[in-house]
């Protein structure tokens, strides 16, 4: 008889950011509905995490279900250059209706990483195409993180996933998310910098690190003063992950690019939009053909993907989903303090519905707490999926978690900061 096929797993998959020489046994998941995942053995965990930032409303929710049926039963896809269709036309529509101001144009893509791939391809073009080819540097922030494709890598922090790709990556210029030290830098590059690029009010897989509005104000007057463009990676923070629809809206701006996924078809089909001030539109639109945007993917602008997105954007805006998540960031945060009293070993922070303890390390995804933390979640959250990021435990669980299931969540946490210190 063969084995079960999660047992099988090990012998034909392979998995993201997973050492698999030590990884523990993988989570046998059949099944997902509102916040808890359903494994093969019986047992239910409360996804704390959304699934790796993605899902929006919780898992199974019937309005996005039925949109994705009754899409696939009409269109399910077909080639986006050269044809159109209505879901990805209203789509565009509403992301640039509720999008901060000056953002016009979508360029569908695939997911966070291709987002970005997308933004950065543009501005570094249309910088060429008003006569400014001098301009072939990128700014980005110290542990910024923007995806896992070679350009996505070569804005991103590369300590410690992108090191020894570091000869086959375009020039970068990093400063600390500090308004003082960016000012600094684009003085002295603002002139070579095509776009600056950041991830407003917090840095997610940097350890769910701040950076503050001022900082991202900083950034929009620099890119103003020195002609650059300004990119807006919201792929974790859109859709009101931080209790706002858009990170950016808490520092006042509009970027030029603004990179969306996970959150936009509420978790539940891999789609990706980048918006674009009509300028930078325009930069490509020409009579002369080579001039065009020379970028693609099989599945821009999927059919399925754009009303499943269309049908989240419904829910967002009837549930108010922004505050919703204000809210369940504030109860996991004020049970957590009660459970664990603050005496400075800890760094606490909260950004709308995520909830950050940092222990004291050396810092880093692979900080030495990390597997200690690991340790202590399966042992002390058997019910709930917790996925530290170094020595950083946090919360960021959908829309629909109930108070009681924020409560759940902080004994979790506050067990399992309580074990691996």
């Amino acid at each position: 008889m063969s084995a079960p096929w999660w047992e099988r797993d090990g012998d034909v998959c392979w998995h993201p950011y997973t050492q698999h020489g030590v990884e523990e046994t993988l989570l046998p998941v059949t099944g997902a509905q509102g916040a808890w995942l359903e494994l093969a053995d019986g047992r239910r965990m409360l996804d704390a995490v959304s699934s790796w930032w993605a899902c929006l409303h919780g898992h199974g929710h019937p309005r996005l279900v039925e949109a994705i049926a009754t899409q696939a039963a009409t269109l399910d896809h077909v080639l986006f250059a050269g044809c159109t269709h209505e879901p990805a036309v209203r789509l565009a529509e509403r992301l640039a209706a509720a999008a901060p101001a000056g953002l016009t144009r979508t360029f569908f893509s695939d997911d966070g990483s291709t987002a970005v791939e997308v933004a950065l391809k543009a501005c570094y073009s249309a910088a060429a195409r008003r006569g400014e080819k001098e301009r072939t540097l990128f700014v980005a922030l110290e542990g910024g993180y923007h995806g896992d494709t070679f350009g996505a890598m070569a804005v991103g922090d590369p300590d410690p996933f992108f090191d020894e790709f570091g000869s086959l990556l375009f020039r970068v210029v990093r400063a600390p998310p500090d308004a003082a030290a960016l000012e600094a830098l684009m003085a002295e590059h603002g002139a070579q910098t095509a776009a600056l690029i950041l991830e407003p009010i917090v840095q997610g897989a940097a350890g769910m690190q701040s950076v503050a509005p001022d900082v991202v104000r900083a950034a929009r007057r620099l890119c103003d003063e020195h002609g650059a463009f300004l990119v807006a990676d919201e792929v974790m923070t859109g859709f009101g992950r931080t209790g706002t629809l858009f990170a950016c809206e808490q520092a006042g701006i509009s970027p030029d690019a603004l990179c969306l996924s996970k959150g936009l078809t509420g978790g539940m089909l891999p789609l990706s939009a980048t918006l674009f001030t009509e300028s930078i539109f325009e930069a490509f639109r020409s009579e002369d053909r080579g001039r065009m945007f020379f970028h693609g993917h099989t599945y821009t602008g999927h059919a399925i993907g754009c009303a499943v997105a269309l049908a989240s954007l419904d829910v967002v805006e009837a549930d108010d989903t922004p505050a919703r998540f204000e809210a369940i960031g504030a109860r996991v945060s004020a049970r957590l303090d009660a459970l664990l009293p603050d005496d400075g070993s800890v760094q606490r922070r909260r950004f709308g519905g995520i909830v950050v303890v940092e222990l004291d390390g050396d810092g880093g995804y692979l900080d030495a707490a990390g597997p200690r933390l690991k340790a202590a979640c399966r042992t002390h959250a058997p019910d709930v999926l917790l996925r530290p990021l170094g020595s950083v435990l946090y919360s960021l669980p959908p829309a629909c978690t109930t108070m009681e299931e924020c409560d759940l969540i902080a004994e979790r946490m506050a067990a399992v900061l309580t074990a691996a210190r």
